[in-house]
């Protein structure tokens, strides 16, 4: 089971992601975030270069969506991965590999992506979505 949010604050500009995990040590692995270019959370099937280099493309402009996009063609695992992504201009993606392990889903929307595998069903991750949208006028590690 792991789920994790990826977020960026439109007020403040301020990116963060959160991630829950039975993974020992998943702050190691899964979250990156670079300030002013984004933050990634990678999970199932882990490849934190993935996260890496799309941090490096968005320092270089490249959107986040973008940015997902380019590092997943390359990549020989995309079926076992889940990542989301937000840029620093609030453009989110996420990924989804259609071997990840059931239940799996992502909701993408303004400024953030939800993510979530191992799961009983979608009510995480909706809960997640609606809980990020509902806080709106709260500072992002509150959201």
């Amino acid at each position: 089971m792991t789920f994790s949010i990826v977020a960026r604050c439109p007020r403040t500009g301020m990116l963060g992601t959160a991630v829950a995990t039975a993974v020992p040590a998943v702050g190691a692995m899964c979250p990156f975030v670079r300030a002013g270019v984004g933050a990634v959370s990678t999970q199932s099937w882990v490849n934190p270069y993935l996260a890496i280099d799309a941090l490096d493309l968005m320092a270089r402009g490249v959107s986040g969506p973008e940015a997902l996009h380019t590092v997943l063609a390359v990549d020989d695992g995309r079926d076992l991965r889940q990542i989301g992504i937000v840029d620093a201009l609030g453009r989110s993606a996420a990924w989804s590999g259609a071997q990840c392990t059931d239940w799996v889903g992502a909701i993408e929307g303004p400024g953030f992506a939800v993510q979530g595998n191992m799961l009983t069903g979608a009510a995480v991750i909706d809960a997640m979505a609606a809980a990020f949208k509902d806080a709106a006028d709260a500072d992002l590690a509150e959201r």
